[in-house]
C-alpha cells in the first residue's frame, strides 16, 4: 500500500509573516532556554488569531454568532475540492468564475491573486455573496481562499464574511494553494480549541486521497 501524499498549504510562521495591516504580528518570546541553564526550552508567543492559515469564526462578523470553538470540528476534516477561478485581481470570484463544477461538501478556491504571503499587498481577489449563496445552494459546508480574507481589501462591509456566517458556512483564509492541483482531497485543518475566540490558525494539510469523512455532500 502506497504513502498518501499531504500537502503542506499553510505558510511558515514567523515574523516575516505578514498580517492585516494594523494587527499584531506574530512574536516568540523565550521563557526558559537551555543556553540559560534550563532543564527545558520554552517560549511564549504572541500574535493576532488571524495569522497565516486561519480559520474565521461567525462571531468575527456577526454578533451573537458562534465562536471558534463553538464550530465541530469534523466540519474542517473530509472531503474536499480544490477549485481554480478565472478572475483578475481585486475582483469577486462569481459561480461562473469557477473552471469546475461544485463536486465536495468543502471547496477551496485558488484565485493566485496573493502570491505572496511575506509581503501583504492589496489587489487580491475575494468572494463574491452570489458565490455564497451558490455553494450554500450546493450542501458545502467550508470555503478556503488563497488570500487574506475572503472579501477585497476595500470592503469595509466584509460583504461575504456575513453571508457564509449567515448561510452558516465556515471559512478558512491564507491558504497556499500554488502546489494543489484541481481535483479532489481529503482536508485536515482543524482550529484550536480557543474558547470565545474569533478566529484561530490552523495547519492546513490536503491529502491526496480522497475520502468524505463527514457523511455528507453537495445536495445532501
Amino acid at each position: 500500500m502506497g504513502l498518501t501524499r499531504v500537502l503542506d498549504l499553510s505558510p511558515p510562521v514567523s515574523p516575516r509573516l505578514a498580517v492585516w495591516p494594523g494587527d499584531v504580528p506574530y512574536r516568540r518570546e523565550p521563557t526558559r532556554t537551555l543556553a540559560g541553564a534550563e532543564v527545558a526550552e520554552e517560549s511564549s508567543i504572541a500574535s493576532t488569531l488571524h495569522l497565516g492559515s486561519h480559520a474565521d469564526a461567525p462571531s468575527h462578523v456577526l454578533a451573537g454568532g458562534a465562536p471558534i470553538d463553538a464550530i465541530p470540528p469534523g466540519t474542517y476534516v473530509g472531503l474536499c475540492q480544490v477549485v481554480e477561478a478565472r478572475v483578475g485581481p481585486g475582483s469577486r470570484v462569481f459561480p461562473q468564475d469557477l473552471l469546475s463544477p461544485v463536486a465536495a461538501p468543502r471547496v477551496l478556491v485558488r484565485t493566485g491573486t496573493y502570491p505572496d504571503p511575506e509581503r501583504f499587498t492589496t489587489g487580491f481577489a475575494g468572494l463574491s455573496v452570489e458565490l455564497a449563496e451558490h455553494l450554500a445552494g450546493r450542501g458545502v459546508l467550508l470555503v478556503g481562499v488563497d488570500t487574506p480574507s475572503v472579501d477585497p481589501f476595500d470592503d469595509p462591509t466584509l460583504a461575504a464574511h456575513r453571508s457564509l456566517a449567515r448561510l452558516g458556512l465556515v471559512w478558512l483564509e491564507g491558504l497556499r494553494l500554488d502546489r494543489a492541483a484541481p481535483g479532489l482531497y481529503t482536508l485536515v485543518a482543524v482550529p484550536l480549541r480557543l474558547e470565545g475566540a474569533d478566529a484561530s490558525p490552523v495547519r492546513a494539510l490536503l491529502l491526496d486521497a480522497p475520502e468524505d469523512l463527514s457523511g455528507s455532500g453537495p445536495g445532501a
